[in-house]
């Protein structure tokens, strides 16, 4: 498969290209530095044409400026795009879960906008899975997930800690996160795993994983940063670019550790992560704490996040960072633990290995669990030997490098014990770091994890371009980013009621169908929709407007459009409203299917002088509704976001069809939103009275004929069906 066009979404975090600020919050951790370096490697194969990686557009104070800007570029192929949702304040994870099918519309309308669909989908954790299966649903692009971590696995290790079932929900939301991962494993076409662990046993607790494609491909590291600290043929300006930059960060790291350490000449522990619980900080430095040996023959290096003031952290982070502190004086640590509040991740970090390395150090991972650890490849390519959780991902690297100690994390003697293995012993240091190093380049560089990626892309469902597929394909998304018009129509007394008419007009819909979409913007409910569809052997619509504005559909397999239900859903409160409307005698409601979720629908006798006592009941209790009156007794109650007319402008910013580009027709009080502005309107000549009101105005066009027949004179007064 060659000339590939690959979107990777990441959507939380803080994602730069330059001076990623790892550790800063809870969310900017490992899967940020994986995404980047993916996303430049992809950008370098010859096979891939372009690499765009989709994050969240942030614009506040407390956040540098360079996440507010909409396009940042990493290479000639590769650029970060940031979309913006949910405001620009920034979200933490478990709180964007309402704002992600406004994500989704604004990517829709960048693809329209840059017209290139991709070929590959590729979303990394939950929420980007979520907005990764919603676009490959719509554009029929082959879906790739990385989970990173996953929902089931944190529930349960939660419970394990102590938290309650109602606690975890109320922090984390994490059915919801934990049911998308179940519909994302339902339709992904590949699952990339680091380990053959995370499949085994984290995977496995998924009802979706039986039917999953999954495959192993480990992570890569930039070997032209994280290189051994013995072998200066890695430390010329052709294999590192800004020596100068490098030694400035020796310089500072070391006196960073000598504020602390009052043997700063000692081998020393290095140990870097968030300051997360699941990440066992305190359980290290409980170890080094307790073992009086252990304090002799090492200093300690804790390098838990970036933070400025413990007190502005979020609770989680400032819980574990106050333990820590805690922990240095209980063991009265002081001299010999170095806590620094912040590293460069660019500089700095890969240097600090290779100062531990220097000083005939260890790094420890000490996690309860780890999906993969990209922090221990990073320090067995440096040279540094490590000791690890016996969990997940380290049991894959230290079969792989040779280079290091599995542990039972929990237990406090059985890390010291590891540690003082490897640096009372001059020879197994040595073996571990020399491992380290070869079989780290071995495994895991990008080039090799590239070269795997797109192996399986050639495995991925052959891409069909919109205008050769099957109506049944499901890829209307595809076709709707490449149309320039749109055509929407009610249906009854409008569409329908001329079958000589109607033929001809779906002779000029089928005839323009590679420029022209076909919607319908109707009343009846999406079952009625489908009845009409289907007794008048009509085209399948692009879209169908339903229930007087509320829903929204694509194509024959009927997707919903989930952002439209984001959007109108806001302060709705249907049994609000049923409960004040259910007690007014001249209204009575309509058949139970034209009740929907977001729609309350009756007959009403003397609108004339009740709809003003309606308006003045739902005012008076602070409620926000819409209200459409039409055919003298039909009376729907709608969210106060939603309408044909609206649902047709949501349409046109989501899929971004110039207004003027879209024309749409009518026949009564329903309609007449949907008709006005700069819509090119056409009402049909048996109309209902309310329209009249409509005449004179600008892009309203008073057919003299009915039904489909004065749509045709509407297409023809407006030129609607040429080229221009």
């Amino acid at each position: 498969m060659q000339n590939l066009y690959i979107q990777l979404f990441s959507i939380h975090g803080l994602v730069r290209g330059t001076n990623v600020e790892m550790g800063r919050n809870a969310d900017t951790g490992g899967q940020v530095k994986y995404v980047l370096e993916l996303a430049r490697a992809l950008g370098e194969r010859e096979e891939v044409r372009k690499v765009d990686l989709f994050t969240r557009l942030i614009r506040e104070k407390t956040f540098s400026t360079a996440y507010s800007r909409p396009i940042e570029k990493l290479s000639n192929k590769t650029r970060i795009i940031r979309i913006q949702c949910g405001g620009g304040k920034y979200i933490r994870k478990e709180l964007l879960w309402p704002h992600l099918d406004e994500y989704i519309d604004r990517v829709l309308k960048f693809i329209k906008d840059e017209n290139d669909i991709p070929d590959i989908i590729h979303g990394h954790y939950a929420d980007a899975g979520y907005v990764g299966k919603e676009l490959a649903t719509l554009l029929g692009a082959p879906l790739v997930f990385t989970g990173h971590s996953l929902g089931r696995i944190k529930k349960q290790r939660l419970l394990e800690d102590g938290l309650k079932e109602e606690e975890i929900e109320k922090q984390y939301h994490i059915e919801q996160r934990i049911h998308a991962e179940e519909e994302i494993l339902g339709m992904a076409d590949k699952i990339i795993a680091s380990t053959h662990q995370e499949v085994e046993e984290q995977y496995a607790f998924y009802e979706s994983s039986p039917s999953t494609d999954f495959q192993v491909i480990p992570p890569g590291i930039d070997l032209s940063r994280f290189f051994p600290f013995f072998d200066e043929t890695f430390t010329d300006i052709e294999a590192v670019e800004e020596r100068d930059n490098i030694k400035q960060a020796q310089f500072y790291m070391q006196k960073e550790l000598e504020r602390f350490l009052s043997n700063p000449e000692k081998p020393f522990i290095l140990a870097l992560s968030r300051p997360d619980r699941n990440k066992n900080i305190t359980g290290l430095i409980s170890a080094y704490g307790m073992d009086k040996e252990l304090q002799a023959i090492s200093n300690l290096a804790v390098f838990a996040g970036i933070r400025k003031d413990i007190t502005n952290k979020d609770e989680n982070e400032r819980q574990v960072l106050t333990e820590l502190l805690l922990l240095m004086d209980k063991y009265d640590l002081y001299g010999k633990l170095a806590i620094p509040k912040r590293h460069d991740f660019e500089y700095e970090v890969p240097e600090l290995y290779r100062m531990a390395a220097r000083s005939q150090g260890v790094f420890v991972n000490p996690s309860f669990n780890e999906n993969f650890g990209l922090t221990l490849i990073e320090a067995a390519a440096s040279g540094l030997p490590i000791v690890a959780t016996d969990d997940g991902g380290p049991q894959d690297i230290i079969h792989n490098c040779q280079n290091g100690i599995l542990v039972d994390v929990t237990n406090h003697e059985a890390i010291a014990s590891a540690l003082k293995k490897i640096l009372i012993n001059a020879e197994l240091w040595k073996e571990y770091s020399q491992n380290g190093v070869q079989y780290a380049r071995s495994h895991y560089s990008w080039q090799t994890h590239c070269r795997q990626y797109l192996d399986q892309a050639q495995n991925l469902p052959l891409q069909i371009q919109a205008e050769e597929q099957p109506p049944d394909r499901g890829t209307v998304g595809k076709r709707l980013t490449k149309l320039k018009k749109l055509f929407i129509t009610d249906i009854d007394d409008t569409l329908i009621g001329n079958d000589e008419a109607l033929n001809e007009l779906l002779r000029l819909i089928e005839d323009n169908r590679d420029r022209i979409g076909f919607g319908v913007a109707t009343g009846r409910d999406i079952d009625s929709v489908i009845e009409v569809i289907e007794a008048y052997n009509l085209s399948h619509p692009d879209i169908i407007i339903s229930s007087v504005g509320t829903e929204i559909y694509y194509g024959p397999k009927l997707l919903p459009d989930k952002g439209w239900r984001t959007h109108i859903s806001a302060r709705w409160d249907r049994s609000g409203i049923k409960t004040i409307l259910d007690g007014l005698k001249f209204l009575s409601p309509q058949e139970e299917r034209a009740q929907r979720k977001y729609k309350l629908s009756y007959y009403i006798e003397n609108p004339e002088e009740n709809l003003a006592h309606i308006h003045y009941l739902l005012t008076r209790n602070r409620l926000r509704y819409n209200i459409i009156y039409s055919g003298g007794r039909f009376l729907d109650i709608l969210p106060y976001k939603a309408s044909k007319g609206k649902a047709v402008r949501y349409l046109h910013y989501k899929w971004n069809v110039p207004l003027s580009n879209i024309l749409v027709s009518g026949d009564s009080g329903n309609d007449e939103e949907m008709l006005r502005g700069e819509l090119l309107g056409v009402v049909v000549g048996n109309y209902s009275p309310e329209l009249d009101q409509l005449r004179g105005q600008r892009h309203i066009y008073f057919a003299k004929k009915t039904h489909a027949a004065g749509i045709l004179e509407g297409f023809k007064q407006y030129a609607f069906d040429s080229e221009n």
